[in-house]
């Protein structure tokens, strides 16, 4: 079982940190070059124990490491009824997850993010996780608002998909930027760089989303539109809001006397839209935002609660009040020295608008699978990974006559530096890009806090686990009194035997699922 564990190496056993994997002789599966840590842990005769005490972060690439004291208090009269030390554990820590969401950072963190999204997205759509189910009748549609143009890129363009897959798509592709000779477009720029594309280009072609010409593209605007993104998402919703509104006094429709907490009566529209919402950054490094739009009613004494919206209203109401708001919002931003005027803000010509329902070609599985799958992704698509920036290391990743992405970066740190402008150098390392990648409205669906209590409730009542009494019954609380005592793995080999042990429960759990389909 042992042997097992170290031969077998997933890609995401790091400890380094991502693209750092451990070298494997393919004879006797021992460390080429490193120590012989992996070893000894095997044949540690409590590998086993170590084991089920580092799986809940097992598949992770950089576990939190704590040490100290977790203790059971009974609830009614604070009596410590137990107490149990890290130092009597193995390693003396306990080992927590990272959580972070960024497939490129953590790929096993990330897909436990992704699933958390996939049900937060879903139960907003089809209910479930606290959400009446009546909710799938309502009327729902899936909106992607674009950014404007800043430049001419390479693009792949697919007219007519064949392919059984969009995931492995081989389908032939439009020229990228086809002109003809006599049109005034296609002459090559003032900077003498051609200004058409014949190519058809593939999926992963490095040249998908770079300027034809990297000098005349305007990086100014870009990184500021990047920045004010989150404005007018929210600028956004007002306007749908407001739109529903008049259509509602269009239909005649009564407004409802709800009653609040403090008991005040005040009158409100009979319906208002609920919002989930991701952020996609394209390889161009602009930011896209694909949102669900749902239409609730008004309770009258609850506001929280979820109702169908009234009868009059449809889904081509939601497809109308969405298109409206696409088109009109727009906002100027505050001046600069290097644009006086400021930057003019507003969404971009391709806004997809389309129905949610559950047997048409939109459907709410669909829908939250495609929003969760980009929750876990940042801007590794443009080619640039990093932490925060500061003085120090912005040289390493901005250069106003480099790269595209060096160029974008270079954009924030530059026009950071006016006094009012300061947040751009915040997020100089995002692109300009400051808002959340996963956002919805406190109405639309459950909470990750939910969902992951949830989880922990459900560890925690597993048979043997230590604190299963406990949990079963709410008598008792459980506090950790613990300090940060690290982060990574304690080696290498530690690492590889985790990571692998991790992989292969993985790999289990998919092949019961797929034989619980097939006999479904």
């Amino acid at each position: 079982m042992a042997a097992d564990l170290i031969a077998v190496v997933p890609d995401q056993c790091t400890t380094a940190g991502p693209g750092l994997r451990p070298t494997l002789a393919p004879s006797v599966g021992s460390f080429v070059g490193r120590d012989e840590s992996a070893f000894h842990r095997a044949t540690d005769p409590n590998v086993f124990d170590w084991l089920d005490h580092v799986k809940a972060a097992a598949g992770c690439s950089h576990p939190i490491r704590l040490s100290g004291e977790v203790a059971t208090v009974d609830r009614a009269t604070g009596q410590l009824l137990s107490a149990a030390r890290t130092e009597n554990m193995p390693d003396g820590e306990i080992y927590k997850p990272c959580g972070n969401r960024r497939h490129a950072v953590c790929p096993s963190c990330a897909r436990t993010y992704q699933r958390d999204a996939y049900q937060l997205l879903r139960a907003g759509l089809a209910g479930g996780k606290g959400i009446p189910a009546s909710v799938a009748g309502h009327p729902a549609v899936f909106v992607t608002f674009t950014a404007p143009s800043f430049g001419i890129v390479h693009t792949r363009n697919v007219k007519r998909h064949t392919c059984g897959n969009r995931r492995r798509c081989d389908c032939r592709a439009e020229p990228c930027h086809a002109r003809r000779a006599t049109d005034p477009t296609a002459r090559p720029c003032q900077h003498g760089q051609p200004s058409v594309c014949w190519a058809r280009h593939e999926e992963n072609d490095p040249r998908l989303g770079q300027p034809l010409c990297l000098d005349c593209y305007d990086y100014d605007a870009q990184v500021v539109w990047n920045h004010s993104a989150p404005e007018l998402w929210r600028r956004t919703t007002i306007a749908i809001t407001r739109h529903l509104r008049t259509r509602a006094r269009q239909l005649g429709l009564p407004w409802v006397e709800q009653v609040t907490a403090s008991g005040r009566v005040r009158r409100v529209p009979p319906a208002k839209p609920s919002f989930g919402k991701v952020a996609e950054m394209q390889r161009r490094a602009v930011v896209h935002y694909h949102a669900i739009v749902r239409l609730d009613g008004i309770h009258p004494y609850d506001p929280d609660a979820v109702i169908p919206p009234p009868a009059a209203f449809g889904v081509d109401d939601l497809v109308a009040a969405a298109e409206h708001a696409a088109a009109t919002v727009t906002f100027t931003t505050r001046p600069h020295p290097a644009q006086r005027a400021g930057w003019r803000i507003a969404w971009g010509e391709q806004v997809d608008v389309r129905p949610i329902a559950a047997d048409g070609e939109i459907t709410d599985g669909k829908v939250a699978g495609y929003l969760a799958k980009y929750a876990t992704k940042s801007t590794e698509a443009t080619g640039h990974v990093s932490r925060r920036l500061d003085g120090e290391v912005i040289d390493l990743y901005a250069n106003e006559h480099g790269s595209h992405p060096e160029r974008l970066v270079d954009a924030c740190w530059t026009l950071g530096g006016n006094r009012d402008w300061q947040h751009l150098r915040r997020w100089a390392h995002m692109l300009g890009f400051g808002g959340h990648f996963l956002t919805k409205s406190r109405r639309y669906s459950t909470t990750f806090r939910i969902l992951r209590n949830a989880r922990v409730v459900w560890r925690r009542t597993e048979t043997g686990h230590e604190y299963a009494d406990q949990t079963e019954e709410e008598t008792t609380l459980i506090v950790g009194l613990l300090t940060y005592a690290g982060s990574g793995w304690r080696t290498t080999g530690d690492a590889l035997l985790a990571n692998t042990a991790a992989a292969m429960a993985r790999e289990r759990h998919e092949v019961a699922r797929e034989e619980f389909a097939a006999v479904a």
